[in-house]
């Protein structure tokens, strides 16, 4: 019997026998904001563990994600930091109807290196150029990265942002900004306070008044071009009681089943 033959008789045997492995299962790919980073990798540690299922995040800014999302990347979950961003994936076509909800509340703090003497209020009136020096403030992008837009507009509420307008470190994602104080490259920085309670290498100087800026809510939704039947899956178990701890011990508040409308 010829080789060719035998290996041909050996696939009819298996696949009459149904034999054939099966294909792998794809793990749930999740784009996520930078500043959940701790958060949703408990939860998909606690998912793997209790499923059996896999998924796997890419962190970035927002903006970033949804853009990357609409040229086609291969996303299963979208959790952005600010609605704006969801509503641009939901214009562009690129979330799955029915499957967006407000998933998770933030505020934003005002931080300093761990051994900064810098002592602030936040409150109108606010100098905020004179305490930074000839130094810059450490900032998300303030066109585009949801941390950042929120420190502009906090500061703009408080009447500090046209002594520093001109005087910000802006980076890529909110991670980054907090690198730039953690690392003393920056001697205050705007972030998450769910960032600063992530870098034992900062403090929070101060906390911005809820007030002097929009309302910060995480949507989730899943990605429209997903075929990934876990998908729907994790987005319920990051809802869940069960995946509310990972979330709280960061900082975050877990808003309801129904979320909150804004």
């Amino acid at each position: 019997m010829t080789s060719t033959r035998r290996i041909w008789l050996a696939g009819a045997l298996a696949l009459a026998l149904g034999t054939f492995p099966a294909r792998a299962e794809q793990p749930v790919l999740v784009f996520a904001a930078a500043s959940l980073k701790n958060a949703v990798d408990d939860a998909i540690s606690a998912w793997r563990t209790e499923s059996g299922k896999s998924a796997k995040a890419s962190y970035a800014a927002s903006n970033a994600l949804a853009k990357q999302i609409e040229a086609g990347a291969p996303a299963d979950l979208f959790i952005s930091a600010d609605l704006a961003w969801m509503d641009y994936a939901e214009k562009a076509g690129s979330i799955r109807p029915g499957t967006r909800a407000n998933f998770l509340r933030n505020s934003i703090v005002l931080v300093a290196p761990k051994d900064s003497p810098i002592a602030l209020d936040l409150k109108p009136g606010l100098d905020l150029a004179k305490v930074l020096g000839d130094d810059r403030l450490a900032v998300g992008n303030v066109e585009s990265v949801p941390a950042g837009k929120y420190g502009r507009a906090a500061l703009q509420a408080l009447g500090a942002w046209d002594g520093v307008k001109d005087r910000l470190a802006q980076a890529e994602n909110v991670r980054a900004a907090l690198l730039l104080v953690s690392r003393g490259e920056a001697p205050l920085g705007i972030v998450y306070a769910t960032d600063a309670a992530s870098d034992p290498s900062v403090r929070v100087v101060a906390t911005f008044p809820a007030d002097s800026h929009p309302p910060i809510v995480y949507p989730l939704a899943i990605v429209k071009e997903s075929a990934n039947p876990d998908a729907a899956s994790f987005l319920a178990y990051l809802k869940s009681p069960t995946a509310h701890p990972f979330f709280e011990r960061q900082g975050f508040t877990v808003l309801g089943q129904a979320g909150e409308r804004y």
